[in-house]
């Protein structure tokens, strides 16, 4: 018996069917085609050969069991150029994605060893004696600061608002009082390119 051709046939009940290969039954030696559901490609069938090319009778009009319609475009080289193409560009796609993620977060670590030394800056002026405000040291940290301010504001660094505003769970820590309303900041809190880096430390008000 000649080799069936391969492409889609439709079952004279309407389905349509991809031809994926021919297999002889190791107990009957019967030849067997094996062939796929088009729209589920899950369901796989097996039928004798013999079955498959018969006729069948519908109303009194005798038709192929399945009727051979056109050759199978998924083996066909544009197809399978355009789904490698269509591959490839998902691939260069997610990678460039993954790449930008990476050099978002990338210098959260550097970040992470860096910011305590801004906050020790800022914690230098705090409660200057208004006699030291306008010293040359004052002076120029507070230029190292609005430099290191827009450095890492620039890379996407974010100082989380904490006083007047409502206690957020996710981004703060309460270390005193048992309202909803942050009253005094102990540390302030960053996030990079809206990722928390840490948590801002704070106090809230005390319910009557």
């Amino acid at each position: 018996m000649a080799l069936l051709k391969k492409g889609i046939y439709k079952h004279y009940k309407g389905g349509e069917y991809r031809i994926l290969t021919e297999a002889k039954n190791s107990e009957t030696k019967e030849v067997e085609v094996v062939y796929q559901n088009i729209k589920d490609e899950n369901k796989l069938w097996v039928r004798p050969k013999s079955m498959f090319l018969e006729e069948v009778e519908v109303d009194g009009v005798k038709k192929p069991r399945f009727e051979y319609i056109g050759e199978d475009e998924s083996l066909s080289f544009e197809h399978q150029y355009k789904r490698a193409l269509a591959d490839y560009q998902n691939l260069l796609k997610n990678t460039a994605i993954e790449k930008r993620e990476f050099a978002k977060y990338a210098i959260s670590d550097l970040l992470e060893d860096i910011i305590p030394v801004y906050d020790h800056l800022k914690m230098s002026l705090q409660n200057l004696p208004a006699e030291e405000e306008n010293s040359a040291w004052a002076t120029g940290v507070k230029y190292v600061l609005k430099q290191f301010k827009d450095v890492v504001t620039a890379r996407g660094v974010e100082e989380i608002k904490t006083v007047g505003e409502k206690f957020d769970h996710n981004i703060m820590e309460a270390l005193e009082g048992q309202g909803e309303i942050v009253v005094k900041e102990v540390m302030p809190g960053y996030r990079l390119n809206g990722k928390l880096i840490r948590a801002a430390k704070v106090v809230l008000e005390n319910k009557d």
